[in-house]
């Protein structure tokens, strides 16, 4: 896969923060999307984990000051 620019990671990376989490995909939300809502994600946490970024720390790097706050 090619290497996509710093600003268009920096784009996938909050807009990936605005997409629902796999887990809040229902049919009652979202009826007959659930499998290419799903897949859409997939797809989107995919390339990021391809370009070294860790798809369940995105949330944290794009706003920090809603970090979870963890000392362990």
């Amino acid at each position: 896969m090619s290497q996509i620019d710093d600003q268009a990671l920096h784009a996938l990376k909050t807009a990936f923060c605005y997409m629902p989490k796999a887990n809040d995909v229902n049919e009652f939300d979202h009826p007959g999307r659930v499998d290419q809502i799903l897949s859409d994600i997939d797809t989107v946490r995919e390339v990021l984990l391809v370009h070294g970024v860790d798809p369940d720390e995105v949330a944290d790097e794009i706003h920090p000051d809603l970090a979870n706050n963890s000392s362990y």
